[in-house]
């Protein structure tokens, strides 16, 4: 499934938000992408996963364990897993760290990959990545459904992602939307997303 019929899965889903966002990575940007409303139709999730798993199959065969960030990569993580036939786990963040938790444990030595929702800069990949160092698994893939970094997000590792966009963002000094006065929102948090967003 090329970029363009992703890319209308995700207008026909409202997932494609036009505002002012503060994003996780603390850069603003003008575009964001709200995979949980692409997500909330298992029958949609269930055929993008299966399409990932399908690439990280042909890229890196056989894998131990999903491993995805909480709260946004869960979902997507469980279903590639599934697809997979493997175990699916998420990190969580404690004391600033992301770390498993709820009894999960990884082997020495299972091959893992990081399955993400989004990519913006690929740094909470990355924490993810470290963390599953740390218990002794080796990381052999990245994937997402959105890498919005345009493909520049690296991380040494083979990477799949169904959907690559170059959505600008901004240091909040640059920011132009700022500058305008525009309301910003932060996806996620209590802030009425309704008041500020429409669907290109």
């Amino acid at each position: 499934m090329d970029n363009k019929k992703i890319l209308s899965i995700f207008k026909k889903t409202k997932a494609l938000l036009t505002g002012h966002f503060l994003l996780s990575s603390g850069l603003h940007s003008d575009k964001y992408i709200q995979c949980a409303l692409v997500l909330q139709h298992p029958d949609i999730a269930g055929k993008l996963a299966k399409i990932l798993s399908g690439e990280l199959r042909r890229s890196v065969g056989k894998i131990d364990v999903v491993v995805s960030p909480a709260i946004g990569g869960i979902v997507i993580g469980q279903e590639v897993a599934r697809a997979l036939g493997c175990r699916a786990m998420f990190t969580e963040r404690e004391q600033g760290s992301m770390v498993l938790r709820r009894g999960f444990e990884i082997k020495k030595g299972e091959k893992c990959i990081v399955v993400e929702d989004v990519i913006t800069t690929g740094g909470s990949t990355k924490e993810v990545m470290e963390s599953v160092k740390s218990y002794g698994g080796k990381v052999i893939a990245v994937c997402s459904l959105v890498d919005r970094s345009g493909g520049k997000a690296e991380f040494n590792v083979p990477k799949v992602s169904l959907l690559v966009m170059d959505i600008k963002t901004y240091p909040q000094q640059e920011c132009p939307l700022c500058r305008k006065n525009i309301p910003m929102v932060k996806p996620g948090s209590r802030s009425p997303l309704a008041n500020f967003l429409k669907t290109p």
